[in-house]
């Protein structure tokens, strides 16, 4: 979640200059998976007190959106309803037209994590009623997740000749989102255990922070992990990236 601390010179003025011009900060973390029993203890989480939700992403087999940082998925979320997302990253937020800016959907955020970050662009959209179920039995078709700005800014992005309504459906993957706020820390940390059918696990900690507050943010979650033994050294894993490689090889399964 501390991102900072390995970065060089030249990384960190460009991590600035991105917070700079950007909505909010996401501070992440990826726990090694042999360190998830230990981890959820430390920090006191209780599983049932998750949310469940189910992500879908959508991306043709060889993975052509994903090539171009093309990210398109929808979302099922206990007691919350649903959402669709199409997410484009990395981006420049200078470089965005003031309209794609203005418009209320639409967020510029910074995703950090230790050694690296990604700042992206995001039109999201909360759907009047449940519909990804629809899609994923194939009685929906996918371009009616979307809104028209969704589509639109799509289409400003994805590749040449690849409509909506041509990618597969990848997934649904089952996760568990846990929302906690440690007395010690005073501040929200969210923990997301994502499930896959092959047994394996990922598990991110993160926290979200106003671009004024990152470099205090981060130097709080890191005293307040290393001090419940939290392993920060660990190799980070991207959710996303792992369920997109996993569903397009056992997509005829």
């Amino acid at each position: 979640m501390p991102p900072t601390a390995t970065f060089t010179g030249e990384k960190l003025m460009e991590l600035l200059a991105l917070v700079k011009e950007s909505d909010s900060v996401e501070l992440k973390l990826t726990v090694p998976e042999v360190h998830h029993r230990s981890t959820a203890l430390a920090l006191g989480m209780d599983p049932l007190d998750a949310q469940i939700r189910q992500v879908v992403f959508f991306d043709t087999p060889d993975l052509a959106l994903d090539k171009e940082g093309v990210v398109v998925r929808a979302r099922r979320v206990q007691g919350k309803g649903e959402d669709s997302v199409v997410k484009l990253r990395p981006v420049v937020p200078s470089e965005l037209p003031e309209e794609l800016r203005a418009s209320p959907d639409f967020r510029v955020e910074v995703d950090a994590l230790p050694g690296g970050f990604v700042c992206s662009g995001t039109m999201k959209q909360q759907l009047d009623r449940p519909q990804v179920m629809e899609v994923l039995k194939g009685d929906r078709t996918i371009k009616k997740l979307f809104s028209k700005a969704q589509r639109t800014f799509y289409a400003e992005h994805a590749p040449e000749g690849i409509e909506l309504d041509d990618l597969s459906m990848l997934g649904p993957i089952f996760v568990l989102k846990l929302r906690f706020k440690p007395p010690e820390l005073d501040r929200r940390i969210v923990a997301e255990l994502w499930n896959y059918p092959d047994g394996s696990r990922v598990l991110e900690l993160s926290t979200r922070t106003a671009t004024n507050e990152m470099f205090q943010v981060a130097a709080e979650a890191r005293a307040y992990l290393e001090s419940n033994g939290i392993d920060l050294s660990g190799e980070q894993q991207t959710k996303t990236k792992k369920a997109l490689q996993y569903y397009v090889k056992h997509l005829n399964d």
